[in-house]
């Protein structure tokens, strides 16, 4: 099995065409002809994620983030991003990023996310057809039983192993409708009132959106990494159906530069 048939079976299910125009998602480092001898599944690239490939024997990155978001002017040993890169080139790794594509496709980061909570009849919400596929900045749906506030942010809490959700003023009435949006998701907090959700998950969210919503919607942002942190397991799915013979790990290093103290 070849890196560049891993390639086209993840660009199947999240094509390139959904992602945003400012984004970098696809091949990033790396040449595809090569056979892979294992592919590690992560949310970040940096030096160490190269590392734990090398010592899983795997030659395929595949991350949620881009390694190269933004233009390199060079290649040294300036920051982390250039000595990621230097090395993977150095141990023949290739690194393939799934970003804003499979934050939009159907089945992708918010749908893993609503699966972690158990949500059903989960839809797009916030839809949009690019190049005739139907996709959506956030999905919606429904918990198995209404929840008081208070409960519905401790699941959250467990689901995702947070260790703080930043919330506003506690829901004085049952949580059954929960929207999502994994990452930077506050621009879809109206879209999210206009749905009827009772609650609206994500992962960050500007200071001055909170104002407002008191008792119109339970805000809980449990932090970009912790949010998007399953995304992995979406890899693992699609490469495990359409690759079989080629094996994946699922990465131990946590990039969160993020600490809580």
């Amino acid at each position: 099995m070849k890196i560049k048939q891993v390639l086209s079976a993840l660009e199947r299910f999240a094509p390139l065409p959904l992602q945003e125009s400012w984004d970098n998602a696809g091949l990033q480092v790396g040449l595809t002809e090569a056979e892979v001898s294992g592919a590690l599944l992560c949310l970040d690239v940096n030096e160490r994620m190269v590392d734990e490939a090398m010592a899983k024997g795997c030659n395929l990155i595949v991350s949620h983030h881009p390694l190269l978001f933004r233009g390199l002017k060079q290649i040294t040993d300036a920051n982390d991003v250039q000595r990621a890169v230097i090395k993977a080139i150095k141990h023949d790794i290739v690194v393939i990023s799934m970003h804003t594509n499979m934050d939009h496709a159907q089945g992708g980061v918010n749908w893993k996310i609503a699966e972690h909570l158990g949500l059903k009849d989960t839809q797009f919400f916030a839809r949009k057809t690019i190049d005739g596929i139907e996709a959506g900045s956030g999905v919606i749906g429904i918990l198995p039983e209404p929840m008081a506030a208070d409960d519905f942010v401790l699941l959250v809490k467990k689901q995702f192993d947070v260790e703080c959700a930043m919330c506003n003023e506690l829901l004085r009435r049952p949580i059954r409708r929960v929207a999502i949006c994994g990452g930077a998701g506050d621009f879809l907090l109206d879209d999210a009132m206009r749905e009827g959700a009772d609650a609206f998950i994500t992962g960050e969210m500007h200071y001055h959106q909170y104002f407002g919503y008191e008792q119109r919607i339970q805000i809980c942002v449990i932090g970009h990494y912790q949010s998007e942190q399953y995304t992995s397991e979406i890899f693992r799915d699609i490469i495990q159906k359409e690759c079989p013979e080629v094996k994946t790990y699922i990465a131990e290093t946590n990039t969160n530069p993020i600490i809580y103290l």
